[in-house]
């Protein structure tokens, strides 16, 4: 298979970002993943490249949810600030350990938050993921 998408993985965990990364480029050559162990530092990359004016680049992001410095839901609260332009090109799914019923319930009323997953990431989460971004 071989998918040509932008991922990017935000999760204080360096091994777990290794998997992710390992997992993705086992599917495809031509991805792009960006990891990241602070949040913060993945906002401002979001910002630094998706909020350019005339960027139509989309990307993935499979987001923590406990982490130190900044949470999941503190990050979702900042991605919420974005444009609209920006928001909607880029695809949140939650990737946690957590099998809190709260946190899964938060996650799926969050307007911004695609999914819930369950960690280590798949391949066939990947294809999952994948292909429901190429039918929109």
């Amino acid at each position: 298979m071989n998918i040509s998408t932008r991922f990017i993985i935000i999760d204080d965990d360096e091994f777990n970002n290794k998997i992710c990364t390992v997992t993705i480029d086992k599917l495809s050559t031509g991805a792009h993943v960006t990891t990241f162990q602070d949040p913060q530092e993945g906002l401002v990359h979001i910002s630094a490249v998706y909020d350019k004016p005339g960027n139509t680049d989309t990307a993935i992001v499979f987001l923590d949810i406990n982490m130190p410095v900044m949470n999941g839901w503190e990050f979702l609260d900042r991605f919420d600030e974005f444009d609209e332009s920006v928001r909607k090109r880029i695809k949140i799914y939650i990737l946690s350990s957590s099998v809190d019923k709260r946190d899964m319930e938060r996650a799926r009323t969050n307007r911004n938050v695609q999914h819930y997953l369950i960690k280590p990431l798949t391949k066939e989460t990947i294809r999952l993921v994948t292909h429901s971004q190429n039918r929109k």
